[in-house]
Protein backbone atom coordinates (compact mmCIF):
# COMPACT_ATOMS: atom_id res chain seq x y z
CA UNK A 1 0.00 0.00 0.00
CA UNK A 2 1.30 3.70 -0.65
CA UNK A 3 0.08 6.99 0.50
CA UNK A 4 0.17 10.16 -0.96
CA UNK A 5 3.50 11.11 0.21
CA UNK A 6 4.98 7.47 -1.25
CA UNK A 7 2.95 8.30 -4.72
CA UNK A 8 4.53 12.11 -4.90
CA UNK A 9 7.98 10.26 -5.28
CA UNK A 10 7.27 8.23 -8.06
CA UNK A 11 5.25 10.75 -9.85
CA UNK A 12 5.75 13.96 -11.24
CA UNK A 13 2.06 15.54 -10.70
CA UNK A 14 1.05 17.26 -8.05
CA UNK A 15 -2.09 18.96 -7.13
CA UNK A 16 -4.35 19.86 -8.36
CA UNK A 17 -3.14 17.38 -11.25
CA UNK A 18 -2.03 14.36 -8.95
CA UNK A 19 -5.15 12.49 -9.46
CA UNK A 20 -4.31 9.29 -7.32
CA UNK A 21 -5.07 9.51 -3.61
CA UNK A 22 -3.86 5.94 -2.56
CA UNK A 23 -2.34 2.72 -3.85
CA UNK A 24 -3.92 -0.61 -2.37
CA UNK A 25 -2.17 -2.48 -4.24
CA UNK A 26 1.27 -2.43 -6.18
CA UNK A 27 2.92 -5.35 -7.35
CA UNK A 28 5.54 -3.93 -9.63
CA UNK A 29 5.52 -4.80 -13.01
CA UNK A 30 2.24 -6.69 -12.22
CA UNK A 31 -0.54 -5.19 -11.06
CA UNK A 32 -1.64 -1.85 -9.12
CA UNK A 33 -5.00 -1.11 -7.96
CA UNK A 34 -5.02 2.70 -6.84
CA UNK A 35 -8.08 5.17 -5.37
CA UNK A 36 -8.95 8.44 -6.64
CA UNK A 37 -11.82 10.01 -4.41
CA UNK A 38 -13.94 12.08 -6.25
CA UNK A 39 -15.45 15.29 -4.41
CA UNK A 40 -17.32 18.03 -4.86
CA UNK A 41 -14.14 20.05 -4.01
CA UNK A 42 -12.55 19.06 -7.42
CA UNK A 43 -11.98 21.90 -9.13
CA UNK A 44 -13.25 20.92 -12.64
CA UNK A 45 -16.92 20.34 -10.77
CA UNK A 46 -17.17 24.27 -11.43
CA UNK A 47 -17.74 24.09 -14.94
CA UNK A 48 -17.96 20.36 -15.85
CA UNK A 49 -20.98 21.09 -15.68
CA UNK A 50 -22.86 23.52 -13.06
CA UNK A 51 -25.85 22.29 -11.28
CA UNK A 52 -24.71 18.34 -12.89
CA UNK A 53 -21.03 17.82 -11.86
CA UNK A 54 -19.38 14.99 -13.61
CA UNK A 55 -15.85 14.34 -13.94
CA UNK A 56 -14.14 14.66 -17.19
CA UNK A 57 -13.37 12.10 -19.29
CA UNK A 58 -9.75 13.22 -19.92
CA UNK A 59 -9.63 13.28 -16.14
CA UNK A 60 -10.28 9.91 -15.75
CA UNK A 61 -7.91 8.71 -18.40
CA UNK A 62 -5.33 10.54 -16.92
CA UNK A 63 -5.85 9.14 -13.70
CA UNK A 64 -5.36 6.34 -15.42
CA UNK A 65 -2.14 6.83 -16.44
CA UNK A 66 -0.63 7.86 -13.44
CA UNK A 67 -2.04 4.27 -11.66
CA UNK A 68 0.00 3.30 -15.19
CA UNK A 69 3.28 5.01 -14.11
CA UNK A 70 2.83 3.23 -10.38
CA UNK A 71 3.21 0.03 -12.02
CA UNK A 72 6.47 0.64 -13.90
CA UNK A 73 8.06 3.31 -11.75
CA UNK A 74 11.47 2.39 -10.04
CA UNK A 75 12.35 4.08 -7.04
CA UNK A 76 15.76 3.82 -6.13
CA UNK A 77 16.78 6.51 -3.34
CA UNK A 78 20.37 5.73 -3.91
CA UNK A 79 20.53 6.18 -7.62
CA UNK A 80 17.63 8.66 -8.50
CA UNK A 81 17.12 8.91 -12.27
CA UNK A 82 14.94 11.84 -13.69
CA UNK A 83 12.09 10.16 -15.63
CA UNK A 84 9.88 11.21 -17.95
CA UNK A 85 6.37 9.33 -18.98
CA UNK A 86 4.79 10.67 -22.22
CA UNK A 87 1.05 9.30 -22.73
CA UNK A 88 0.84 7.33 -26.35
CA UNK A 89 -1.64 5.45 -27.34
CA UNK A 90 -5.01 5.69 -25.54
CA UNK A 91 -7.85 3.30 -26.33
CA UNK A 92 -10.47 3.77 -23.85
CA UNK A 93 -14.54 3.24 -23.51
CA UNK A 94 -16.38 4.66 -21.09
CA UNK A 95 -19.31 3.02 -19.50
CA UNK A 96 -21.09 5.48 -16.68
CA UNK A 97 -20.50 9.01 -15.52
CA UNK A 98 -18.01 9.07 -12.21
CA UNK A 99 -19.52 12.24 -10.07
CA UNK A 100 -18.61 13.39 -6.67
CA UNK A 101 -18.93 11.11 -3.77
CA UNK A 102 -17.20 8.21 -6.19
CA UNK A 103 -14.77 6.26 -5.32
CA UNK A 104 -13.09 5.64 -8.51
CA UNK A 105 -10.80 2.31 -7.87
CA UNK A 106 -8.40 1.92 -10.95
CA UNK A 107 -6.46 -1.66 -11.90
CA UNK A 108 -3.65 -1.47 -13.88
CA UNK A 109 -1.86 -4.72 -15.51
CA UNK A 110 1.15 -5.25 -18.11
CA UNK A 111 0.26 -6.16 -21.65
CA UNK A 112 3.79 -5.67 -22.61
CA UNK A 113 6.60 -4.16 -21.27
CA UNK A 114 9.71 -3.41 -22.82
CA UNK A 115 12.97 -0.98 -22.05
CA UNK A 116 11.36 2.39 -22.55
CA UNK A 117 7.80 1.32 -23.47
CA UNK A 118 4.82 -0.15 -21.89
CA UNK A 119 1.30 -0.99 -22.77
CA UNK A 120 -1.31 -1.64 -20.06
CA UNK A 121 -4.73 -3.14 -19.58
CA UNK A 122 -6.81 -0.21 -17.49
CA UNK A 123 -10.16 -0.54 -15.78
CA UNK A 124 -12.09 1.94 -13.64
CA UNK A 125 -15.03 1.15 -11.22
CA UNK A 126 -17.15 2.63 -8.95
CA UNK A 127 -18.39 -0.26 -6.32
CA UNK A 128 -18.79 -2.72 -8.30
CA UNK A 129 -19.62 -0.92 -11.88
CA UNK A 130 -17.24 -1.00 -14.31
CA UNK A 131 -16.86 3.14 -15.37
CA UNK A 132 -14.12 2.78 -17.84
CA UNK A 133 -12.12 0.06 -19.95
CA UNK A 134 -9.26 -0.10 -22.67
CA UNK A 135 -5.54 0.35 -22.87
CA UNK A 136 -2.87 2.88 -22.24
CA UNK A 137 0.73 3.04 -23.53
CA UNK A 138 3.60 4.46 -22.49
CA UNK A 139 7.11 5.45 -23.06
CA UNK A 140 9.71 6.09 -20.34
CA UNK A 141 12.57 8.63 -21.23
CA UNK A 142 15.45 8.76 -18.69
CA UNK A 143 17.22 12.11 -18.38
Amino acid sequence: MLNNEAIQRLLPQRYPFLLIDTVLECIPKKKVVAVKNVTINEPFFAGHFPGAPVMPGVLIIEAMAQASIVLVAEEDEENPKKKSYYLGSVKIRFRHPVVPGDRLMITVEPIKLVSGAAIVSVRACVEDKEVALGEISLSIKEG
